[in-house]
């Protein structure tokens, strides 16, 4: 269901301008060799391979000779040499002529599959509200020499997804359409879909995602996919997939609505994964399972004060209606609990808590799992898709008692938003070990090369790679 065309590498190209990535000692190997006009042109331009700076060089023709950038060889302050690349790619892309480019082979394998990457991101746009015709050419490049282009393109296709779906105003994407969105990529790869959506068959298997989203005019609903060989190891995603929340009865003021499209970016970013594991053919069973709802008011909907029964059975007093998230995820991490996958993920806008100790651009991960926590925080490092690891600290845990209920959906302090958050998905998970919550904000709120502000599609490459690590 992407708005946005895909945008692919060239698999051929006759007339390639070369593009040459160089730091201040690589110019100076690159002068040495080059033409007395282009040494002349670089010395009248002062280049000096500053990082982030393009100087194109002309041809005697009239046409373009080759492209210089500078780079910063040690990721500059981009967190990694990996997201260095792919943000300089992705810079790059944007800035140039609309032709036929190369990337001169002087980088790793590894380094170019990043640029080709990042040069994807770099020409993302939202375009289903413009008028057409007013987009321009974008230059193309070469798939570098040695990556594996296809999967680059299946990568930004499944990037780009999750990017469309979050940018969605809810008006055109409510849990109905969120659904349709599975059901489109399910039918890609000969998935299996089930849906729960009728008002008993919901409130009889997912009781607290109908609690939440009754309330409104478009009907709550819990989509599972399935995929794979059943003798292969079981991997299952839940995202969560609120495509509107107005706080319910504890209502969000006017600015804190602004956003709250993105608040089914966990659910985005879980389809897009599940998207890419299949078009890559991952050797697992996997399993998605998105709750999707519109948290909105009227006389039906949960109130402060209420009592509220599980999936699990467990009774949960609602302290405010604005921490509806981990409560239908509470369901949905519940049934994906039960079968004891070997590796479950869920992804979620859940908490305000974690941008402030975090910010917009790290993710917070909780795992019970010391050495799933390790390794996904390592990956996100080398993959340039970065997490940051939080506690589950026990020690806040009865902080959730309740006096009338075995939990309450907040805790009764102030503090540590984003732990409380992921302790009480916690109790809802208790066969399955290997497990990580993901907090992430899947927004970015300033203009940058290859990140526009709007939808972000975080840790979708970090969960593929953490699978094909794990599981091969």
């Amino acid at each position: 269901m992407s708005e946005t065309p895909p945008l692919l590498l060239l698999r051929a190209a006759f007339d390639a301008v070369p593009i040459h990535c160089l730091d201040e000692m690589q110019l100076a190997g690159f002068l040495a060799a080059a033409s007395t006009q282009h040494r002349a042109w670089v010395a009248a331009q002062r280049f000096r391979a500053e990082p982030g700076r393009v100087l194109l060089l002309p041809g005697l023709q009239g046409g373009l000779d080759a492209v210089l950038t500078g780079f910063a060889v040690n990721g500059g302050s981009s967190g990694s040499p990996q997201s260095a690349v792919i943000w300089a790619a992705a810079a790059l892309s944007d800035r140039l002529p609309p032709l036929n480019y190369s990337l001169a082979p002087t980088w790793s394998l590894e380094a170019r599959g990043a640029f080709a990457l990042g040069w994807l991101l770099g020409r993302y746009r939202f375009g289903r509200y413009r008028k057409p015709g007013n987009d321009v050419e974008p230059p193309r490049l070469l798939a570098p020499d040695g990556v594996d282009a296809d999967r680059i393109d299946r990568t930004a296709a499944a990037l780009g997804l999750a990017r469309d779906l979050i940018n969605t105003p809810a008006g055109d994407l409510g849990p109905a359409e969120l659904v349709a969105a599975v059901r489109v990529v399910a039918a890609a790869h000969a998935a299996m879909v089930t849906e729960w959506r009728e008002d008993g068959a919901l409130r009889e298997t997912f009781p607290l995602v109908h609690a939440v989203g009754r309330a409104s005019s478009r009907a709550p609903r819990v989509v599972e996919l399935r995929w794979g060989d059943p003798r292969a190891p079981r991997v299952t995603l839940v995202g969560k997939g609120v495509c509107f929340d107005t706080g319910g009865l504890d209502l969000k003021p006017s600015a804190g609505m602004l956003l709250m499209k993105k608040d089914m970016g966990g659910a985005a970013v879980a389809l897009a994964t599940a998207q890419l594991l299949m078009a890559e053919n991952a050797p697992i069973q996997l399993r998605l399972l998105i709750p999707a709802v519109e948290n909105s008011v009227s006389g039906d909907a949960f109130r402060p004060g209420d009592v509220l029964r599980s999936r699990k059975g467990l009774t949960v007093e609602i302290g405010n209606t604005d921490a509806e998230g981990r409560l239908i995820l509470a369901d949905a991490l519940c049934a994906a609990d039960e079968e004891r996958p070997d590796l479950l993920l869920d992804f979620a806008t859940l908490t305000g808590a974690a941008r402030v100790a975090l910010g917009p651009e790290l993710p917070a991960v909780f795992s019970p799992d010391p050495a799933l926590l390790r390794q996904l925080c390592d990956l996100g490092l080398s993959e340039g898709d970065p997490v940051w690891p939080l506690p589950l600290w026990a020690g806040y845990d009865e902080e959730l008692n309740s006096r009338v209920a075995d939990l309450n959906n907040v805790a009764s302090s102030g503090y540590a938003g984003a732990i409380f958050g992921a302790l009480f998905l916690k109790r809802f998970v208790a066969a399955t070990t290997a497990w990580a919550h993901f907090d992430l904000f899947a927004w970015n709120p300033r203009e940058r090369p290859g990140r526009p502000v709007g939808a972000e599609a975080q840790c979708v490459r970090l969960a593929y790679q953490l699978i094909r690590q794990r599981f091969g």
